[in-house]
């Protein structure tokens, strides 16, 4: 018979609401034989008692259901963020605050670069914190003129570049008509490019030929020291270009044996036509492996609110913008639906604005009507402003959504009283309408557009507080309890995984986060600073301190 550990600890939440609270779990071959007393768990026989967790706290391994593992590779670029990070080893980098501190970090490293040809790539630059000041192709020139430079914005939907950059993109030129890109006074290029089909061509010659959307080997090996640093077992990749060489390389890394997540990768709907692009996703679904769970569609309907590339219902912007950019054709948009809903297959589409929203609601109605699927679980992701008549819309439609609860603290100031004002930015993110309309919700970081780190999140989704420290769209506050919820079996429910993971109990993948804390006894003030003391994934034990 195979070898059976029972784990003791102060305490084990579950989420399983037949035994939400339990002393001891019971794990065999990787998955859970049962979570009770010791005295319950001894009737499965011979068994060996670890004590390693038995002044800790063991909740379900958290899932988290929007973020990128492409935050691995990042890490080897300049940071140029406005707040305090960590990276994969645990150091922290300060932010930078000005423009002047961004050109410094900047020319600091691009001393350090041997190779005259070497480009400079920097990432998570957000404006909205430098007074909206956007930055210039000339800004970067003054770092080098002869050398690409690309700084990719916060938000992933803006990419700043130099004149060399340019140059070699073939797109230094004026009469360019495109709005994605900025022109100046002169008629060429700002130097600053807006969605995917504009960055992409430049990417490559500025350090982002793969982390536009993919991690490279290395990168998602550090991205599962992310992983065990914030609790989490099970990590959505939510826009892989899953090339066969990327599918190959994440099954290698994720079969090692020290591999500490299961990667959930959803292939961008970008670079095949529909048709194409659902039979694809069919063939990966059966490569999937017990690391590697492969089969879903991501869809980005527009861009980003702070970015104002988002699409928005009338008024628009609060500060007069233009109405933001869409990333795909509403006819492209609906071939997807029919077609996916007819092969079975998942799909997750980025709606920012409520413009968005609208559109994928207007569009999944009629393909369900032709392909009707229970079900299905079409999960809107981010859906930041999206109100109680279009969420009462997703609950008769049978769709999730997973909302941007990090957004409150990193965006929220600067969303009342610049992007949507005070009214809609109140609204954003509506969690506590989501779930008394019944719509099944999960709630994310969308790491590395925010840290990886449920417990922020979830603390951001109970507190609402802004990075100034005021509690906007109290109306809109969850409890702890379902918080913890969203993070674990709500988000795995979005990924139809919710009988694998999500809850400790009999069947499931013994994914569990170890905490120094327990979550349903500190302030709710305090869930943000619980320490993690690692993870278990699949019965293998990760600790934090031995990365």
């Amino acid at each position: 018979m195979p070898a059976t550990t029972i784990y003791s600890a102060q305490k084990i939440i579950t989420m399983n609401p037949s035994r939400p609270v339990a002393t001891h779990v019971a794990v065999r071959d990787g998955r859970i034989l049962g979570a009770g007393t010791l005295e319950e768990l001894e009737t499965w026989g011979d068994y060996t008692l670890d004590d390693r967790f038995k002044d800790k706290i063991l909740m379900p391994g958290m899932v988290e259901g929007h973020a990128h593992t492409m935050e691995g590779t990042l890490w080897r670029n300049v940071y140029l963020g406005y707040f305090d990070r960590m990276d994969p080893d645990g150091k922290v980098w300060s932010g930078v605050k000005t423009i002047e501190a961004v050109l410094e970090r900047l020319k600091e490293a691009e001393a350090q670069i041997t190779d005259p040809e070497a480009p400079l790539p920097g990432w998570q630059l957000d404006p909205i914190y430098l007074n909206n000041v956007r930055v210039t192709r000339q800004q970067l020139d003054s770092v080098s003129s002869t050398r690409p430079i690309g700084i990719m914005h916060a938000s992933g939907h803006i990419l700043n570049v130099n004149t060399k950059a340019l140059e070699l993109a073939g797109l230094m030129k004026t009469g360019l008509n495109h709005p994605g890109i900025p022109l100046g006074p002169d008629g060429y290029p700002t130097g600053e490019l807006k969605g995917p089909e504009v960055m992409t061509p430049v990417g490559p010659h500025v350090g982002y030929e793969r982390a536009l959307t993919d991690c490279d080997e290395q990168g998602l090996r550090d991205f599962g020291k992310l992983c065990v640093r914030t609790g989490v077992t099970t990590i959505t990749d939510l826009a892989a270009r899953l090339t066969d060489d990327s599918v190959s390389m994440m099954l290698r890394v994720t079969g090692e044996k020290t591999y500490p997540a299961c990667v959930v990768p959803l292939r961008f709907f970008l670079g095949l036509a529909p048709k194409d692009l659902v039979a694809e996703v069919v063939r990966l679904k059966g490569m999937s492996t017990e690391r590697l769970s492969l089969g879903r569609i991501k869809v980005v309907a527009d861009g980003s609110i702070q970015g104002f590339s988002a699409r928005l219902r009338w008024p628009g912007y609060h500060n007069g913008a233009e109405n933001g950019l869409w990333y795909v054709a509403p006819e492209q948009l609906s071939e997807i639906y029919h077609l996916a809903l007819e092969a079975g297959v998942q799909v997750h589409t980025h709606t920012n604005g409520d413009q968005a929203t609208e559109l994928a609601i207007d569009t999944l109605g009629p393909a369900l009507l032709k392909h009707p699927r229970r079900d299905h679980r079409f999960t809107l992701q981010h859906c930041q402003l999206a109100d109680a008549a279009q969420f009462r819309r997703m609950k008769e439609l049978g769709m999730c959504v997973n909302l941007f609860a990090n957004h409150h603290f990193y965006w929220g100031d600067e969303h009342y009283k610049l992007t949507v004002g005070p009214d809609r930015a109140t609204r954003m993110n509506a969690c506590r309408t989501a779930l008394d309309t019944g719509v099944p919700m999960a709630i994310h970081s969308d790491a590395p557009v925010t840290p990886l780190g449920p417990l922020f999140t979830a603390w951001g989704a109970v507190t609402r507080r802004t990075a100034s420290g005021r509690v906007q769209g109290e109306e809109e506050r969850i409890t702890v309890a379902e918080a913890l919820w969203a993070v674990t079996l709500g988000a795995a429910y979005t990924l139809h995984m919710d009988g694998e993971v999500g809850s400790i109990e009999t069947g499931k993948r013994a994914d569990f986060a170890v905490l120094e804390q327990d979550p349903t006894e500190v302030e709710p003030e305090a869930l943000k600073d619980i320490p993690v003391w690692g993870t278990v994934q699949g019965g293998r034990v990760f600790a934090a301190a031995d990365l």
